[in-house]
């Protein structure tokens, strides 16, 4: 299993972006795929999940009511798409993957994939 993320970069406050994280080797269906963060001296928290069922998970507390987690299995891709961004949501973003149920914490996903980072200018 290999998961390759993208789409981070310097922004403004308020400004919006969507994260790709292309997955290969797995049967995409059969996965939940998740988006963590680790901001810098911080440690790493669960941000939003699409669950191998099509259901969506999204933390209480990171990103709430302003980032969408979605997916598209034909190219095995979940995306995160996050707006009204503050510089607290500065961090590097990582992709996970779990076959079928994962809890929202990471020791759940066996799968990572390398973190694109997200810095966001007040």
């Amino acid at each position: 299993v290999q998961l390759q993320a993208f789409g981070g970069g310097l922004v403004q406050a308020g400004d919006s972006l969507r994260l790709s994280c292309v997955a290969s080797g797995l049967t995409f269906d059969d996965y939940s795929m998740a988006w963590f963060r680790q901001a810098p001296g911080k440690e790493r928290e669960f941000v939003a999940q699409l669950t191998w069922n099509g259901g969506t998970m999204y933390s209480a507390d990171s990103g709430k009511g302003r980032f969408i987690v979605s997916g598209d299995n034909a190219k095995k891709t979940v995306y995160l798409r996050m707006d009204s961004l503050t510089p607290e949501d500065t961090a590097d973003y990582y992709c996970a993957a779990a076959q079928g149920c994962a809890t929202p914490h990471a020791p759940s996903y066996p799968y990572w994939g390398p973190g694109t980072q997200v810095t966001v200018s007040s």
